[in-house]
């Protein structure tokens, strides 16, 4: 398979040239002479307006130029054109189903690590600090639950970039394709949530230190509070914007500084949309979750592994050893399912905003090795054929 300009086939150890690929900002590709002649657009079918660049059917549904309605080319788990919210979510759904041997048992092994080492870090803190044992529970674990979701990114990535060209990918061929970037993904990841949670933190942390002095009065603590609130949609804006830095280093094989650029020229102007998007992605996966992990905990407390004060008192310092492994069963089974849909997510947003802005459609449908685009009927997001090159 050829190499796709501003998209890495699996395997290729070059970057893709510069030159080759239009500015995010570009506009979208014009006919060529294969298309038909351009006039005032017509109503379609419904009475609707028709797209730019293709005329009304002639009467008994036969274009007069010979051209039909544009049919996107489905290679893979996605049709190559602008997507809808539904077509995202299908898709990345379609991965998980499509590749689900690569897929699953990718993230059950890093579930099972990860949750290895959160029930690890639990049984060694054992209390010991007191109210604080939950965050600091948590701040010793972080590195390693940061070190497996680079990991898992990377792995993930490759295995949809695949699938968008209807292959498939084993673990062998995704660690193969990810393992040089692992470094610089750890980097980005670092920095970027540096970038957004440090606002937050940065914005809470006089608060934080003011309350835990003696001395204050209540106003002032809650203007501080105030304050530290007012930067959670920074840290928000912050994610968002650079919330394609990942599967822009990883596809495209660019440094980190690249990558932070291509996601803020890729997200702008579509801010809202990416967040809706995200959003919900992140509300799906915690409701699967919380399905998953409410039967366990009403399991372990029907079999006395907790009661039920301990539940409902948040200050409670630990967890019995049982409660702690039937909590890490249900979180391997959540993560086991949750982790890939995120990432194929994460992956397909990306690809729909170079569809939109760069017309990536025609490359991919090119490096899936599709016929030319004048002969399948598909053409650029605007709905035009695209020019011949």
């Amino acid at each position: 398979m050829t190499d796709t300009p501003g998209w890495a086939s699996p395997g290729s150890p070059e970057p893709p040239r510069d030159d080759a690929r239009p500015p995010a900002d570009a506009p979208a590709a014009v006919p060529g002479p294969s298309a038909p002649p351009q006039g005032a657009p017509a109503p379609d079918w419904n009475g609707q307006q028709a797209r730019p660049g293709w005329s009304r059917p002639a009467p008994g549904g036969h274009h007069p130029y010979g051209w039909g309605a544009p049919q996107s080319p489905k290679p893979g788990v996605i049709p190559l054109r602008p997507l809808g919210l539904g077509e995202l979510l299908d898709g990345s759904v379609a991965t998980i189903r499509k590749h689900w041997r690569t897929a699953l048992a990718l993230s059950l092994g890093i579930a099972v690590v990860e949750q290895a080492g959160n029930v690890a870090a639990e049984l060694l803190v054992k209390g010991k600090t007191g109210p604080a044992t939950q965050v600091t529970t948590m701040l010793a674990s972080m590195p390693l639950t940061v070190l497996l979701g680079v990991l898992a990114t990377a792995l993930l990535t490759m295995v949809v970039s695949r699938a968008v060209l209807g292959q498939s990918a084993n673990a062998g061929d995704a660690w193969r394709d990810a393992r040089r970037r692992l470094p610089q993904l750890l980097g980005l990841t670092l920095l970027t949530g540096l970038m957004s949670g440090g606002v937050v933190l940065l914005g809470f942390s006089p608060w934080y230190f003011y309350a835990s002095g003696s001395a204050g009065t209540p106003e002032t603590e809650a203007l501080l509070f105030l304050v530290g609130i007012l930067t959670i949609p920074v840290g928000f804006w912050l994610w968002i914007r650079f919330s394609l830095a990942a599967p822009a280093l990883m596809l495209e094989k660019q440094g980190v500084r690249t990558a932070l650029s291509r996601s803020r020229r890729l997200t702008h102007g579509s801010w809202w949309r990416i967040f809706g998007i995200s959003l919900l992605g992140e509300v799906l996966t915690l409701i699967v979750a919380m399905v998953i992990a409410i039967p366990f905990r009403f399991a372990g407390l029907v079999l006395g592994f907790s009661d039920l004060d301990r539940q409902v008192d948040l200050s409670a310092a630990h967890e019995p050893t049982a409660m702690l492994i039937t909590t890490a069963i249900a979180g391997i089974i959540a993560a086991t399912l949750t982790i890939p849909f995120r990432a194929a997510l994460g992956v397909l947003v990306y690809v729909d905003q170079r569809i939109r802005r760069e017309a990536l459609d025609i490359e991919l449908a090119r490096a899936a090795g599709l016929a030319e685009p004048g002969a399948t009927g598909w053409g650029d997001q605007a709905g035009r054929p695209p020019a011949r090159r």
